[in-house]
């Protein structure tokens, strides 16, 4: 049985939702590069001030638009000629997508999760605790590389690159 496709309508009001969502995922990871890399705290209540502010950015703009672009793009899959494996360069996001997002829950949400955990623990000594300075340093890092790989995402979205 065929599955009923998306109206021109539907489809439009869909790209609206998909770009939302995936503009949030982005200057989500934008907004907690930018954090991370400016702002040195100086005392352990604005340590956890920007280590809690971290988490609400992962929480709210990083986590609700990687699902949103999950859901939305499953729905594009699914119910538009787009379909999962028409085309190379939506393989290649899918596979992106997946990874993103495996790793952010499994690495980068850990360690901005635990690093509010420790700063609201430890305080003005969680500036030298070698495990909240290794969360900070591996968000710095795999932060940065999430958010260049968004971009890139945005650049297969609109090249679509490796047609048939």
């Amino acid at each position: 049985m065929a599955v009923k496709k998306l109206k021109p309508q539907g489809i439009k009001i869909l790209k609206m939702f998909h770009i939302f969502f995936a503009f949030s995922w982005i200057i989500g990871g934008v907004a907690l590069c930018l954090l991370v890399f400016t702002v040195h705290p100086e005392s352990g209540d604005e340590l956890y001030m920007r280590s809690r502010i971290l988490q609400i950015i992962d929480d709210y703009f990083i986590i609700c638009g990687a699902f949103g672009s999950l859901i939305t793009g499953l729905i594009y899959s699914i119910w538009t000629n787009w379909g999962f494996f028409k085309h190379r360069w939506i393989i290649v996001k899918w596979v992106m997508i997946i990874l993103q997002m495996a790793f952010g829950t499994w690495v980068l949400g850990p360690c901005i999760n635990n690093n509010v955990i420790i700063a609201n623990q430890l305080r003005d000594a969680a500036l030298t605790d070698p495990v909240f300075l290794d969360n900070i340093q591996t968000t710095q890092i795999w932060g940065t590389v999430q958010t260049v790989l968004l971009l890139v995402l945005i650049f297969i979205s609109v090249q679509k690159p490796w047609k048939k």
